[in-house]
């Protein structure tokens, strides 16, 4: 299969809200384009794009998948990107290298939350778009309103190239503006006459079009204004110039299961988004040297020095760990070396191939602006940058969001916790927005991601692939105890067995520290009433003993111990009776000194619509939260500044969703500790001795 020139490939990312239909407009797609001979299904789970088995059985797109469609000489690169809230980080990886967008509309519902953020993830990158009304076949679709949700949501001029013949039941085919030629079902792809009853208004949104032309180039509205035509190629020039510099978005429409529009959809893919050449023009190719961090610019050229970025990994259990890449500039090569400049180390490149959906399909090379995959690097992982070891570039890498939500995992066998590690280790190679992590405190394994669907899909793949079984649940809070009081307290470890016996005897003063003021301990021995060689044992007996609390079996902190007195025995004391005798008066102290259960308090930001900033306010007060201020943001957004207690954050994350209807994000961080409420104190210790009882059975 030979490489494509650069100027007539198209990157192009099909972006939307989940169930928006954008598996089925890739598989139309691919099948009208001769790709595949069937029409796949998302109810059937027979679709290219959707083939993992967690995506059949849920009927929605987790993973992104790239797929490819030929058309008149051009080679179009499509990625069918993930719609679900939990899943956008992976839409943002995959928009990180297309050099344009289908954005997908309904027509029943219009534009949902999630698309709104996969929108702004476009404007990020720079990335040119036209928008496809879908659903144009179902009852109660409305073109008209989809245009006018589309404008108000984007603040953008959205402009009609095709129009539909009729809607819901009655829906038969589009109109072209700009060829003024009707595309009706089962009439092939020559195009018809216009039917007399949709005559003027064809003309009336051809007019619309061509004004808006002529308003962006003072010949063009000179020549408009003096009652001149446009010619077709100056038409085209037209709409390329607004989409490629945003100043409108180019609309479309149609049916994906149906069939109907999708031609015309590849014709205008064609016309408005722009090659890897035009895009270089929008958003130079920027990296920097890893040697001296200067700035360089790449040329989207075959004879430039070998570039090429990894925007994803898939983890496959068979062919081993794929990378998927995009060649910015030069030529990556079957069989030979090639740099990886972000690790800086040598990898080799076996098979190449193109991705149809989960098919690979091999090729010798790969030009620049091709999106293709090699399988079995050893160091290369996502957001690395593989290029020609004499001009080494590294282009800026994905910033993922922090993940929002944890959960606690633990082997449902026992002995598998090394066979976990691994495994995960594989799926996290594939899903960067995924994190692992081990609290030493608490014992646990964690997990986070970006939702509680996000790490039951993540598991169910681990349990797939690689046969281990997880039980997740609710983590720990890593609550601390301390004191609210001074006292003293006398200890003595007596013990007499026959032979050599036991004896430390130490008295010490306990004092609370101000908040996260750690521990103190004070030595205040005199006259040698206990020698120096014990006194080390009593601090770590003391130690020992704050490590496991005494209150609900959390660490104690912030206090000051001071040993001022005690006594000893010539033969039966030791470094451990004086160990014991400091564990034991620790636990007396503070029980003693008005013992307090502290729990952890995060910084919280909440970003939400102006429209829902009383409901998560009204929230975040249930949840003892304290708001600290709002601040307006762009987009008729509000940020919310709180602090609240990391107990009542553990699942905020979904309710945030249903709050904002998805629109909602927050982040966390640790602020410190303070008192738990006394109310809720019985609570948690009651929860921390049933745990104890459990692990003990």
């Amino acid at each position: 299969m030979a490489n494509f020139e650069v100027s007539k490939i198209r990157n192009v990312a099909v972006i939307a809200h989940g169930g928006a239909g954008k598996t089925s407009l890739v598989e139309a797609m691919l099948f009208d384009s001769g790709m595949t001979d069937r029409l796949g299904n998302v109810l059937d789970g027979t679709t290219t794009t959707d083939y993992e088995p967690e995506e059949i059985d849920r009927k929605i797109t987790i993973t992104s998948s790239p797929a490819f469609c030929d058309r008149d000489g051009h080679r179009i690169n499509l990625i069918d990107t993930p719609g679900f809230i939990n899943f956008l980080e992976d839409t943002k990886a995959c928009l990180r290298v297309v050099d344009g967008a289908v954005v997908i509309a309904s027509a029943i519902s219009g534009v949902k939350a999630e698309t709104v953020k996969v929108w702004n993830y476009a404007c990020e990158y720079e990335i040119p778009r036209i928008v496809f009304v879908n659903k144009m076949d179902k009852d109660q679709a409305n073109f008209e309103m989809a245009l006018d949700g589309l404008e108000k949501t984007f603040e953008t001029e959205a402009i009609p190239l095709q129009i539909p013949v009729g809607a819901g039941g009655s829906f038969s085919g589009v109109i072209d503006i700009v060829k003024m030629k009707a595309y009706m079902s089962g009439s092939g792809s020559e195009g018809t006459e216009i039917p007399g009853e949709l005559r003027a208004e064809a003309d009336e949104y051809r007019k619309k079009l061509i004004e808006k032309i002529a308003e962006s180039d003072d010949a063009l509205l000179e020549k408009y204004l003096e009652g001149g035509e446009l010619t077709d190629e100056e038409i085209e020039k037209g709409i390329k110039e607004g989409s490629l510099t945003r100043k409108f978005i180019p609309v479309t429409c149609g049916s994906a299961l149906k069939n109907i529009g999708i031609r015309n959809l590849i014709d205008s893919i064609l016309l408005c988004l722009p090659s890897p050449l035009e895009m270089a023009t929008i958003s130079p190719i920027i990296g920097a040297n890893p040697r001296d961090h200067s700035k360089i610019e790449r040329k989207p050229a075959d004879n430039e020095p070998t570039a090429a970025f990894v925007f994803k990994t898939i983890a496959d259990p068979y062919a081993g760990k794929l990378s998927l890449f995009r060649v910015y500039s030069g030529t990556m090569k079957a069989d030979s070396n090639i740099y990886n400049a972000t690790q800086d180390s040598k990898e080799r490149i076996g098979q190449l191939f193109y991705l149809q959906g989960k098919r690979q399909v091999p090729v010798q090379s790969l030009g620049t602006g091709e999106i293709g995959g090699v399988a079995k690097l050893k160091v290369t992982s996502t957001g690395d940058t593989i290029a020609d070891e004499a001009n080494p570039v590294v282009f800026e890498k994905v910033k993922f969001a922090p993940p929002i939500i944890s959960y606690a995992i633990a082997p449902r066998n026992k002995g598998d916790e090394e066979k976990v590690s691994v495994s995960l280790h594989r799926v996290l190679e594939e899903d960067p927005s995924l994190k692992f992590s081990r609290k030493e405190e608490t014992k646990e394994m964690i997990i986070s991601g970006m939702g509680q669907v996000h790490i039951e899909v993540a598991l169910e793949r681990l349990k797939r692939r690689f046969g281990v079984e997880i039980d997740m649940k609710t983590p720990k809070i890593p609550y601390r105890e301390s004191i609210k009081t001074s006292t003293k307290i006398h200890s003595k470890y007596k013990k007499q067995s026959g032979g050599k016996g036991q004896y430390g005897d130490c008295h010490i003063k306990v004092e609370p520290l101000p908040r996260g003021g750690g521990f103190e301990f004070v030595d205040k021995i005199v006259g040698g009433v206990i020698p120096r060689q014990y006194i080390p044992a009593v601090e770590k007996g003391i130690i020992e003993a704050m490590h496991e609390g005494v209150i609900a079996g959390y660490p104690i902190v912030d206090l000051r111990v001071t040993l001022f007195d005690g006594s000893y025995h010539s033969v039966d004391s030791s470094e451990m009776a004086f160990k014991i005798a400091g564990s034991m008066a620790i636990k007396k102290a503070v029980n003693e000194a008005k013992p307090a259960l502290l729990e952890p308090v995060m910084k919280a930001e909440v970003i939400t619509p102006d429209e829902t900033l009383g409901a998560v306010i009204g929230d975040l007060n249930s949840r003892r939260g304290k708001v600290q201020g709002v601040e307006p943001q762009a987009g008729g957004n509000q940020k919310i500044g709180a602090l609240v207690p990391m107990s009542e954050l553990l699942t905020y994350a979904n309710q945030l969703h249903s709050l904002t209807s998805g629109r909602g994000i927050y982040s966390m961080e640790f602020s410190h500790y303070e008192e738990v409420p006394a109310h809720l104190v019985q609570k948690i210790i009651d929860e921390c001795r049933a745990g104890k009882s459990e692990k003990s059975a």
